[in-house]
Protein backbone atom coordinates (compact mmCIF):
# COMPACT_ATOMS: atom_id res chain seq x y z
CA UNK A 1 0.00 0.00 0.00
CA UNK A 2 1.46 3.68 -0.77
CA UNK A 3 2.60 5.48 2.28
CA UNK A 4 1.47 9.28 2.24
CA UNK A 5 2.78 11.62 4.50
CA UNK A 6 1.09 14.75 5.30
CA UNK A 7 2.99 17.60 6.76
CA UNK A 8 1.07 20.40 7.30
CA UNK A 9 -0.02 22.60 10.24
CA UNK A 10 -3.17 23.81 9.08
CA UNK A 11 -6.03 21.18 10.58
CA UNK A 12 -8.23 22.61 8.40
CA UNK A 13 -6.27 21.47 5.60
CA UNK A 14 -4.64 18.49 7.01
CA UNK A 15 -7.98 16.60 7.81
CA UNK A 16 -8.78 17.49 4.09
CA UNK A 17 -5.90 15.91 3.19
CA UNK A 18 -6.09 13.06 5.25
CA UNK A 19 -10.04 12.70 4.39
CA UNK A 20 -8.52 12.47 0.51
CA UNK A 21 -6.25 9.66 1.00
CA UNK A 22 -8.15 7.64 3.37
CA UNK A 23 -11.09 7.67 0.72
CA UNK A 24 -8.33 6.74 -2.08
CA UNK A 25 -7.30 3.97 -0.03
CA UNK A 26 -3.76 4.89 0.97
CA UNK A 27 -2.20 4.57 4.08
CA UNK A 28 -0.77 8.12 5.63
CA UNK A 29 0.97 9.70 8.53
CA UNK A 30 0.29 13.42 9.63
CA UNK A 31 2.05 16.06 11.73
CA UNK A 32 1.54 19.67 12.01
CA UNK A 33 5.35 20.29 13.23
CA UNK A 34 8.22 20.50 10.20
CA UNK A 35 10.78 18.97 12.38
CA UNK A 36 8.09 16.22 13.64
CA UNK A 37 7.90 16.06 10.05
CA UNK A 38 11.19 14.93 9.18
CA UNK A 39 11.61 12.75 11.75
CA UNK A 40 9.06 11.03 10.83
CA UNK A 41 9.94 10.95 6.90
CA UNK A 42 13.06 9.53 8.12
CA UNK A 43 11.77 6.92 10.45
CA UNK A 44 8.63 6.28 8.16
CA UNK A 45 10.25 6.78 4.68
CA UNK A 46 7.12 7.43 2.47
CA UNK A 47 6.34 7.20 -0.90
CA UNK A 48 5.07 10.70 -1.45
CA UNK A 49 5.12 13.81 1.36
CA UNK A 50 2.26 15.93 0.72
CA UNK A 51 4.40 19.29 2.75
CA UNK A 52 3.28 22.89 3.55
CA UNK A 53 5.94 25.65 3.39
CA UNK A 54 4.94 27.81 6.91
CA UNK A 55 5.54 24.90 9.30
CA UNK A 56 6.31 26.05 13.10
CA UNK A 57 10.01 24.34 14.06
CA UNK A 58 11.25 24.28 10.88
CA UNK A 59 9.36 25.17 7.00
CA UNK A 60 8.75 23.15 4.42
CA UNK A 61 11.70 24.55 2.43
CA UNK A 62 14.00 23.33 4.90
CA UNK A 63 12.61 20.05 5.04
CA UNK A 64 12.70 19.56 1.03
CA UNK A 65 16.13 20.68 0.97
CA UNK A 66 17.19 18.34 3.90
CA UNK A 67 15.49 15.14 2.32
CA UNK A 68 16.18 15.57 -1.32
CA UNK A 69 20.00 16.36 -0.94
CA UNK A 70 20.54 13.33 1.30
CA UNK A 71 21.23 10.20 -1.09
CA UNK A 72 18.84 7.87 1.46
CA UNK A 73 15.67 10.03 1.26
CA UNK A 74 16.50 12.17 -2.34
CA UNK A 75 13.70 9.57 -4.54
CA UNK A 76 10.91 10.41 -2.28
CA UNK A 77 8.84 12.67 -4.41
CA UNK A 78 7.76 16.03 -2.28
CA UNK A 79 4.70 18.07 -3.96
CA UNK A 80 4.42 21.48 -1.77
CA UNK A 81 0.89 22.69 -1.48
CA UNK A 82 0.86 25.94 0.05
CA UNK A 83 -0.51 29.38 0.09
CA UNK A 84 2.47 31.20 -0.65
CA UNK A 85 1.76 31.90 -4.34
CA UNK A 86 4.65 34.29 -5.50
CA UNK A 87 6.77 33.56 -8.22
CA UNK A 88 10.06 33.67 -6.01
CA UNK A 89 8.56 31.36 -3.61
CA UNK A 90 7.82 28.92 -6.39
CA UNK A 91 11.39 29.30 -7.44
CA UNK A 92 12.55 28.45 -3.99
CA UNK A 93 10.04 25.89 -3.31
CA UNK A 94 11.64 23.59 -6.42
CA UNK A 95 15.12 24.33 -5.91
CA UNK A 96 14.96 23.16 -2.24
CA UNK A 97 13.79 19.93 -4.05
CA UNK A 98 10.27 20.11 -4.49
CA UNK A 99 9.36 18.02 -7.46
CA UNK A 100 5.67 20.29 -7.88
CA UNK A 101 4.84 23.33 -6.07
CA UNK A 102 0.88 23.51 -5.73
CA UNK A 103 -0.87 26.70 -4.82
CA UNK A 104 -3.79 26.90 -1.91
CA UNK A 105 -6.19 25.96 -2.59
CA UNK A 106 -5.86 23.43 -5.07
CA UNK A 107 -8.12 21.08 -6.95
CA UNK A 108 -7.60 17.63 -5.51
CA UNK A 109 -8.47 15.80 -8.84
CA UNK A 110 -5.42 17.98 -10.18
CA UNK A 111 -3.35 16.69 -6.79
CA UNK A 112 -4.75 13.33 -7.67
CA UNK A 113 -2.84 13.46 -11.17
CA UNK A 114 0.28 14.81 -9.96
CA UNK A 115 0.50 12.26 -7.23
CA UNK A 116 0.05 9.50 -9.73
CA UNK A 117 2.64 11.43 -12.32
CA UNK A 118 5.35 11.44 -9.37
CA UNK A 119 4.72 7.71 -7.96
CA UNK A 120 4.30 5.72 -11.20
CA UNK A 121 4.72 2.06 -10.71
CA UNK A 122 4.97 2.79 -7.16
CA UNK A 123 0.78 3.08 -6.69
CA UNK A 124 -0.67 0.16 -5.48
CA UNK A 125 -3.94 1.67 -5.04
CA UNK A 126 -5.73 4.67 -7.51
CA UNK A 127 -5.98 8.19 -5.22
Amino acid sequence: MTKVLIIEDSRISRELLEREMEEKGYQYQSTSDGFEGLKLAKKIKPDIILLDVMLPSMNGFKIARLLKFNKKYKDIPIIMLTSRDVEEDQKTGLSSGADIYMSKPFDSEILEAEMKKLLGDKVKQGI
